[in-house]
């Protein structure tokens, strides 16, 4: 889990092409696999590298899941410009927004072939949403909550209600469920 908290542009090229081409052959696998069938050696055959070379970076299949959703919903906001600097509830529109169009996009992580998936997909985007509200929140820290407890508790409540959201038969556009997502949970951020 820790690869995918550190700045890529920090680690030295030859170790971004490493996790790129591990990230690839998974994202390639799941395409015709169920990752549950998918061996670490599977990875490291398709990104033609060693396992030892799969440990040094990952510490499991899951961890590189993880690192693959949170690099995919990362890339999401950035392209977006959603940022969170802990004074506007109104960002957090921006966030759910993300959240639910994320969810809504990736048929080859979610999609019902691939039923183990969820609990990583969802860890990941909870860790990705935390990490950004927590930065914004420990600039205007709260006398009322720590903001550790105040971004696990709406990062938690934004990917939950977007996962129901998307369950939901005849959902409507995403554009509505985040403004009535967002109205649900910025309550949370002036507790």
């Amino acid at each position: 889990m820790a690869a995918q908290l550190e700045n890529p542009q920090a680690l030295d090229p030859r170790i971004r092409r490493t996790r790129e081409l591990l990230k690839q052959s998974l994202i390639q696998l799941l395409e015709t696999t169920e990752f549950e069938k998918i061996s670490v050696n599977d990875i490291t055959d398709a990104a033609t590298v060693n396992r030892a070379t799969f440990y040094a970076h990952y510490p499991d299949k899951f961890a590189l899941l993880e690192c693959v959703v949170a690099g995919q919903f990362n890339a999401l906001l950035a392209a977006r410009s959603v940022v969170f600097d802990g004074t506007c509830a109104s960002a957090l529109h921006g966030i759910a927004l993300g959240v639910c169009d994320f969810l809504a996009q990736t048929p080859h992580l979610a999609c019902s072939r691939q039923p183990h998936l969820e609990p990583h997909l969802e860890a990941a985007i909870v860790a990705v949403v935390s990490k950004m509200l927590l930065q914004g929140l420990q600039q205007h820290p709260s006398a009322k909550a720590s903001p550790e407890l105040l971004a696990a508790t709406i990062s938690g409540a934004l990917v939950g209600a977007a996962k129901q959201w998307l369950r939901s038969p005849n959902r409507s556009p995403s554009e509505q469920a985040a403004t009535t997502i967002t109205t649900l949970a910025a309550p949370i951020l002036s507790a």
